[in-house]
Order: structure tokens, then sequence, then C-alpha cells
């Protein structure tokens, strides 16, 4: 458990991520890009530098190692609750994800982590002992249309709130996005699994709650992952785990503990799961934004923070900032470069386009605040580039 003292230093911390970020925003190094018409990495050529030299004539390369996919990630997603009262848009959660939908839509593969259920009536199986840390979250069924509308191909129901009105509650999300031909990871056993440009993919969602597929248990979930991977050719995997808060922006590389509940060792868990065969690996959970790192090729983003929370979740401060994050990778799913986009929730909208670059900013310093050495360049227009890595901090220190 973080002790006191620990939790004021980050939270001192984050004052002082606040200050540099202000200090750096009130001049921002380049024109921000409009929300209308943003430059997807997809459609970054050669000529930009960003994808290697061609293979050297006479030499016949795997066309996978040439193969580039897109992949844009974001984090927590809830755009509204009907119980116990009404808290939705004027516009009934329509237009919430309009800025943002160009980037979803421009990747290959758009994926995001959606609080609550979405269900039409029901009653709450969780009991809140403590309601200053728990709330309930019910979208109307019909708030699955915004998703496909905004580009989600792929969601997961792996976390706290997916199970606020019982297993009921979550099948009825499972299939109401199914029926919008959104693919779904969450509960014990579901996995989403597709074909797409030519290969297999199969993404599983983590989180440390009852019935999901566990991060608690490393070892048993680095089997189910080796076990997909030997059956296709890209897997991506995504968590619902780490503390909460302005206390929980810096990795502690140890367990973390959240009144009273575990919730698990990230970084042992997500390199555990790139080990066992991993191409990207997705966090959420702590509503803050979180460091970066390259791992043994592949991209592990520990949290992308509250992306569209229209209600019962802090938007203040650095709990309002979240990336989309676009990732490109080749057909092995090895890394080849990706770009943050940055955002900020003005309630009552949904997530903006934000010129100060703010999420930027603080994941290259808590990147850097953490690992030192992270193997990703962070560019002051948002694109990440692979670095040269030296050494991988681990919870003993540097391992050379």
């Amino acid at each position: 458990m973080l002790t006191n003292a620990v939790t004021r230093l980050r939270y001192s911390f984050a004052v002082g991520i606040v200050t540099l970020i202000s200090a750096c925003a009130s001049t921002p190094s380049v024109q921000p890009v409009a929300p209308d018409a943003p430059p997807p990495v997809s459609q970054v050529t050669e000529d930009d530098g960003l994808i290697g030299p061609p293979a050297p004539a006479g030499i016949t390369a795997d066309p996978r190692a040439t193969q580039v996919l897109s992949i844009a990630a974001v984090g927590d997603m809830m755009l509204g609750t009907d119980f116990p009262d009404p808290r939705l848009a004027d516009d009934d959660g329509a237009g919430l994800l309009a800025a943002v939908t160009p980037w979803l839509r421009a990747a290959d593969i758009a994926f995001g982590n959606i609080e609550g259920v979405l269900m039409d009536g029901g009653e709450p199986a969780k009991r809140c002992s403590n309601p200053r840390a728990c709330y309930l979250f019910r979208s109307p069924a019909r708030y699955a249309q915004w998703y496909a509308d905004a580009g989600f191909d792929v969601v997961s129901f792996a976390n706290n709130h997916a199970r606020d009105f019982g297993e009921e509650g979550r099948t009825a999300s499972m299939q109401h996005v199914a029926a919008l031909g959104m693919h779904h990871s969450g509960r014990v056993g579901d996995i989403a699994r597709w074909q797409q440009d030519g290969l297999s993919f199969a993404l599983i969602a983590f989180a440390v709650t009852r019935n999901s597929n566990s991060m608690l248990e490393i070892v048993p979930a680095a089997r189910e992952v080796a076990l997909l991977a030997a059956e296709h050719d890209i897997v991506l995997v995504s968590f619902h785990g780490g503390a909460e808060g302005l206390g929980a922006l810096r990795l502690p590389f140890d367990e973390e503990i959240y009144y009273n509940e575990p919730r698990g060792n990230v970084v042992a868990f997500a390199r555990a799961m790139v080990d066992a065969g991993a191409d990207l690996v997705l966090g959420h959970g702590p509503h803050v934004v979180r460091a970066m790192e390259r791992y043994r090729d592949r991209l592990i983003a520990y949290s992308l923070g509250n992306f569209a929370t229209y209600f019962g979740i802090s938007v203040a401060g650095l709990k309002g900032i979240a990336p989309v994050l676009s990732v490109r990778i080749n057909g092995f799913g090895e890394f080849i470069d990706g770009r943050i986009y940055s955002t900020r929730q003005p309630r009552p909208q949904g997530p903006q386009l934000d010129p100060s670059q703010t999420a930027l900013r603080v994941i290259r310093a808590l990147s850097v605040a953490d690992f030192g050495d992270s193997g990703i360049t962070f560019d002051d227009d948002g694109y990440l580039h692979e670095a040269p890595r030296r050494f991988v901090r681990s919870e003993r220190g540097a391992r050379f």
C-alpha cells in the first residue's frame, strides 16, 4: 500500500507537472492541427522520414515486414448515464465524440474502454459501501450507435463499472456493440478475434474485477496471451489497472492498492504480456495519463486517461486531459512510429482538440521521469519515434 508520504510526493510531482506544462503551453512551438482535418498517421509517407528504407536489392523480405497498420486507442469512455437520474447531454450524446471522430476513423483499427453498461432498464447489482468512491453508470442502449459512428472497431468491457448492473448488464453491452459490427473483450473467456488486411487479430482485455480476464495473476494471463499469439498474427492487450487520481501519475514499479482493493503491478503485467507475444499493450483506469515505453520493439501505454466521461468522473485539471494515441505497427506487430493527438474535456462538451498539447507534454515528462530511457522520442508536434534504449528499468533498478 502506498504511504501518505509517497502520495504527497506524487501529488507534488503532479503540481510540478502542471507548472511545467503551464509554462510551456503559453508559447506552443507548433501550430495546432485543425480538429476537422487532422493529418492521420496512416497518411504519413516514406518521404516524411517515418518509414525505414526498403530492403536491399536481391533480398526477399517477408511481406509482413513492410505491411503498415494504424491503430487508434483511447482510454475511459462513458457518454452519459440515466441512473438513478438522467445525466445525458442535450443532444442525447450524439455529438460528444464529433471533434475526435476524424482521428478515430482514419485508423485501420480504433479501440476504447467503455465504462458502465449499455442497457435499457435493469437493476443495479453493485452496492456502494463508500458513495465517495462508487458510482453506477448505465447508458441507454442506443448510445452504442455513437461509438460505432465515431469509428470504434473494438472495445473493452473489462473494468470496475462493466458489472454495475451485473453480468446481465455486461451481456447487454456486448450484444449492443456486436449488433453494430464492433468486437469486444472483457468477461472471462470473451476475446475479440477478427480477420483484416490479410492478417488475423485478437484483442484480450484484462481487469482486476470479478468475472473479468484477470490481470492479478500474471502467469495465467501470460499463458492466455501466448496461446493467442500462436494462433493470430497480431495480439492486442488492454488492461484496466493501477491506482487512481493525481497521486497515480507516476508508476510505482510495484503492486498498487486503491481503497483497499488490489490494482495490480502494471509494469510487470504489461511486460509479461509482451514477453508472451502481445504486440501492443493499452492501459487505462487511473483516470490520469501515465508514461509510455517501447519494450522489445512493442509499445506499452500505461494509462490513456479519461477520454470521454460525461458525468461522475472528475475532469478537473490533469484528470481532464487524454490522448488519441495513433500507433503504426508492421505485420509482425513491431512498433514503427505513432502520434499523440492531445484532447481536453470542457464539460458539457466531449473531448476537444487541446492546442497546448498538454497530454503530449505530460506523457513525455512522465516517460522520462519513470524510465529515463523509454525507447521513444516524443516530438513537439506529437510524433513518436523509436529511440535507442540502453537499459530497461525494473523493480530492482536497471536491467542491462
